[in-house]
């Protein structure tokens, strides 16, 4: 039967000490180097978390297609509208909570039925107005499970709030309000800026 070998002793403090020292020095230059790196590869995310604009490009956004973009930790969409989306918006009017969006959840360029600087182009965050779930987007014309009162929009299945395409909230819903435009500005016909418009420096 094997002897079993007593445990080492304990090693000389001077020596534990050394070790000790060299593990913390590499540990510090190791942090030191990663720091620097993972910064410079993160500067984008930063700056999205802290509110500063974003820049998208609108060229492979097809009519009828909607988009997000990520700005301040929050999902903006960009829909790009079709001719017969925008016809059909006149006559949600009677329909809806706020349809001159007399109610400031959008700048005032964004002040008008189609809550736009472009007609053919939407640009909103997309969180309901309750109590901030994602709608989903439900461009098609009266689904059985909405209605055959829908005209197309964005529903959500929270608590059944719904809006139309141009972001306007309908009657006797939960949400009180219409979803929020945020600042915005074209930098060319294909490039759109996020979080900043012609008022910022």
């Amino acid at each position: 039967m094997n002897e079993q070998k007593p445990w080492p002793k304990a090693t000389n403090p001077t020596r534990r000490k050394l070790v000790i020292a060299t593990s913390a020095a590499a540990g510090a230059a190791a942090v030191g180097t990663a720091i620097p790196f993972v910064l410079s590869m993160s500067p984008s995310e930063r700056a999205r978390a802290a509110g500063a604009p974003v820049e998208t490009d609108l060229a492979r956004l097809g009519a009828g297609e909607l988009m997000t973009v990520e700005w301040r930790g929050k999902p903006v969409w960009i829909l790009h509208r079709t001719p017969e989306m925008i016809a059909r918006l006149v006559a949600n009017d009677p329909l809806l909570s706020d349809p001159r969006s007399e109610r400031p959840q959008q700048p005032q360029y964004a002040t008008n039925p189609l809550r736009s600087r472009k007609p053919e182009y939407l640009v909103a965050v997309g969180l309901c107005t309750h109590l901030g779930c994602v709608p989903t987007f439900r461009p098609e014309v009266a689904p059985a499970d909405l209605g055959p009162s829908w005209p197309g929009g964005f529903y959500c299945p929270c608590h059944g709030s719904r809006f139309d395409l141009a972001g306007r909230v309908f009657k006797n819903v939960p949400a009180p309000t219409n979803l929020e435009i945020p600042r915005y500005r074209y930098l060319t016909e294909s490039t759109l800026l996020i979080g900043a418009d012609e008022t910022e420096v």
